[in-house]
């Protein structure tokens, strides 16, 4: 499975000559390429190069005296294969911008719906334009409502789009928006999960905490996010029990106390203790979560805090054990 897109680095010269040759013929022959006037302008000493497939594939080529850059959800010529990947923050400022500027025209003119949430379009750019991921993780959007049930794509969408205005995880752009995947198909459970994570880092937020993911700790795993703010420092882990018609479970409740339980038995277990556990039912319809918010099941880990987003911004839950976290301006809590 391809990764989300990154760019290739080539520390050498290419002439006009030389993209034609063994860039453009090759990938003609292969895949019915052809050479189309970029959309935007770079700047600088850059010449840039697009490239449009038959199957709708395209690449785009920048280059100056003695190096070169190329991203493309398409076959890479033999030419680069052994080139140097980099993400975006990694690479000229020039390039990076150039390349976002035509990958969102190009998003937004295949759906152009997109266009409506421009935040959204950028932070999931990387894996709405990958090779294998980009039909699944766009109609992951669009026909399943991002993860919510009873829930129509608009007020999804409106949802995280106002989370991602906010910016709090734009430096983490590379390895959250890979959470979402770049497989060919859509996997709503786990596509959901990761979705799990991001209304996390918005319960977080809305907190005040400041939000850093994916935390290395000496078990070796990583933990979701770190909490933090003047006088608190906490780890946290997410997981988003399935709804009980997805899963052998018998009911809401023992869907949640199963799935807690998992992370629990593993993850946590090795942890040592510690982090605060976030148990999101967001996928529950709402006579799935009726039984839970009502019976408010323990998780078999303390502290932890279970609760259910709605797109139209409210989100309620109970907690259990000491959770040091101030999250009453984040969520309403039922208990």
């Amino acid at each position: 499975m391809a990764r989300p897109l990154r760019f290739r680095y080539s520390p050498e010269t290419w002439s006009e000559q030389r993209v034609r040759q063994q860039i453009l013929q090759p990938l003609r022959s292969n895949i019915g390429a052809r050479a189309v006037s970029p959309w935007f302008a770079i700047g600088g000493d850059w010449e840039t190069h697009r490239f449009e497939m038959a199957n709708g594939d395209v690449a785009l080529f920048a280059r100056q005296e003695g190096e070169a850059y190329w991203m493309g959800n398409t076959e890479t010529p033999s030419s680069l294969w052994r080139t140097d990947k980099f993400g975006w923050e990694e690479i000229p400022y020039r390039v990076s911008r150039w390349a976002q500027r035509e990958l969102l025209a190009t998003l937004h003119e295949e759906d152009p719906w997109l266009a409506d949430y421009p935040h959204i379009s950028w932070f999931f750019l990387p894996v709405f334009m990958s090779k294998d991921g980009r039909d699944s993780t766009r109609s992951f959007f669009r026909e399943h409502a991002a993860g919510f049930p009873d829930a129509g794509r608009r007020e999804t969408t409106r949802f995280f789009e106002d989370f991602f205005a906010t910016g709090t995880l734009d430096e983490y752009r590379d390895v959250m928006s890979g959470k979402l995947g770049t497989s060919n198909h859509v996997d709503r459970v786990r596509m959901s999960a990761a979705m799990g994570e991001f209304i996390a880092a918005k319960i977080l937020d809305d907190a005040s905490y400041d939000v850093v993911p994916e935390i290395e700790v000496t078990t070796g795993h990583s933990l979701d996010f770190r909490a933090s703010d003047a006088e608190t420092n906490v780890l946290v882990e997410v997981t988003r029990p399935q709804p009980p018609n997805n899963r052998a479970a018998s009911g809401p409740v023992a869907a949640v106390r199963d799935t807690a339980e998992t992370k629990t038995s593993g993850q946590l277990a090795e942890h040592g203790g510690g982090a605060i556990l976030f148990v999101d039912c967001s996928s529950f319809r709402d006579d799935q979560w009726a039984p839970v918010r009502g019976e408010q099941p323990d998780v078999r880990h303390r502290p932890a805090v279970v609760y259910r987003a709605r797109p139209n911004g409210h989100i309620e839950g109970y907690r259990k054990g000491s959770v040091v976290l101030d999250l009453e301006d984040a969520l309403e809590f039922v208990d």
